[in-house]
């Protein structure tokens, strides 16, 4: 079983390329890669720091490293 389900949230740190500044946001799970410790899925979070690099409802890709919290939708 995925550690990571359809439609579950991670709240990931997302960081500026250039070693600048970073920002938490929820991203809701579309699809868990378990044997590359990572998970695809959309953002959920408006970004306010990092908002000329990304948007709601982008398309991503991020590893279980960056993520700090799993929540399931009826957590919220």
């Amino acid at each position: 079983m995925a550690a990571y389900g359809a439609g579950d949230y991670g709240k990931v740190k997302f960081a500026d390329e250039n070693g600048g500044e970073s920002e938490w946001m929820w991203v809701r799970v579309g699809y868990c890669a378990e044997e590359n410790r990572g998970l695809f899925g959309r953002l959920d979070s408006r970004p306010v720091v990092l908002a000329s690099k990304l948007r709601l409802g982008q398309e991503v890709a991020v590893s279980f490293a960056n993520v700090r919290e799993h929540r399931k939708p009826q957590d919220f």
